[in-house]
């Protein structure tokens, strides 16, 4: 699959190296993908099975835990993380491929990242 993405800007090439990404990376069931996907506000992080294509466990910042959390926005990615790694292994998933959908991996991404870890998921 050729996806040509022309021009020049934050969305354009957020959206190419996303397509650079999807490439390589792909969820199996003995190890899922771990979507991470940022907006200005929030932190979604999902883990994904892409042979069956479903969304196995998910943890958001806008999920009722997060009602009074107090903090800035890279305290909650991490959280987002540590609460993924949860559910994860209760779950009985212990490794994950890491996708950060075309955003860098430096600040919330790398918090989110960071928390899985520190959670006992090995990415």
């Amino acid at each position: 699959m050729s996806v040509a993405i022309l021009g020049k800007g934050k969305k354009v090439a957020l959206k190419r190296r996303h397509v650079r990404i999807r490439k390589r990376i792909s969820g199996t069931a003995e190890r899922p993908r771990l979507v991470v996907t940022r907006s200005n506000r929030h932190m979604v992080a999902q883990v994904v099975d892409d042979t069956k294509g479903v969304t196995l466990v998910s943890a958001s910042t806008l999920q009722a835990d997060f009602a009074g959390f107090k903090g800035t926005k890279t305290e909650a990615a991490k959280k987002v993380g540590e609460m993924i790694a949860d559910k994860a292994k209760a779950a009985g998933i212990t490794e994950v491929v890491f996708d950060r959908g075309g955003n860098k991996y430096t600040g919330r991404v790398a918090a989110v990242a960071d928390g899985a870890r520190e959670g006992g998921l090995a990415l």
